[in-house]
C-alpha cells in the first residue's frame, strides 16, 4: 500500500513538474497584462483551494456532530422527510440577515443572498430543475451550507422541503430595491 502511495505521489510530482517546466517556458512570451492575469488567476485559486479544504473540514466536522448525536442512526439514514421537516427559517427584527436553521446548527443568509434564493425558487422550469439550479448556487456560492444541512444532491428530500420552505416563507416577498 505504501509503495502504490509513493507511485501516486511521484507521478502528481511529475505532472506538476511538467506543467510547471510549460508555465515557465511561456512566460518570456507573455507582456505584463497577461502575466498579471496569471498572478491574479493563480492567488484565486489558491484562495479556492484553501476554502475546498475548509470546507471539506467543516463537512467531516459536520458528520462526526451528527454521529454523536444520534448514536446508532447517522443523519443520512434517517428518513428525509423527517430529516426535512427539522427545517426553518427565522429572520432577525432588522430583517437584515435570516438564519436557516436544521435540527440545532444554523446558516445565516445576508438579505441579498435570500433575494437570490426566492428568485431560484420561483423561477422558470420543474421542480427538479428549480433543485438543480438551487444546488448549484448553494455550491457555488455557500458551500457551508452542506456542513448545516446534508443534502446530497438535487434529489435530496432535504433540498425539496427547503424550495418550499422558501417558496412558503417569502410568499410576498418584494426583494431588494436596485
Amino acid at each position: 500500500m505504501a509503495r502504490k502511495t509513493a507511485n501516486i505521489e511521484k507521478g502528481k510530482d511529475t505532472v506538476q513538474e511538467s506543467l510547471a517546466a510549460e508555465l515557465k517556458s511561456l512566460i518570456p512570451r507573455l507582456d505584463t497584462e497577461g502575466l498579471a492575469f496569471l498572478v491574479e488567476q493563480a492567488k484565486i485559486h489558491l484562495y479556492n483551494m484553501q476554502v475546498q479544504a475548509l470546507n471539506a473540514e467543516a463537512l467531516n466536522k459536520a458528520a462526526h456532530t451528527a454521529a454523536a448525536r444520534t448514536p446508532g442512526v447517522s443523519r443520512s439514514s434517517r428518513s428525509p422527510k423527517s430529516a426535512g421537516g427539522d427545517l426553518r427559517i427565522d429572520g432577525t427584527e432588522s430583517g437584515s440577515s435570516y438564519y436557516l436553521r436544521y435540527g440545532n446548527d444554523d446558516v445565516m443568509f445576508s438579505r441579498g443572498e435570500i433575494d437570490h434564493l426566492v428568485k431560484i425558487v420561483n423561477g422558470e422550469g420543474t421542480d427538479l430543475e428549480i433543485r438543480e439550479r438551487l444546488y448549484r448556487w448553494f455550491d457555488r456560492e455557500r458551500r457551508d451550507i452542506f456542513a448545516v444541512v446534508p443534502i446530497k444532491d438535487k434529489f435530496d428530500d432535504r433540498l425539496k422541503a427547503l424550495v418550499a420552505l422558501i417558496k412558503k416563507n417569502f410568499k410576498n416577498w418584494g426583494g431588494l430595491k436596485s
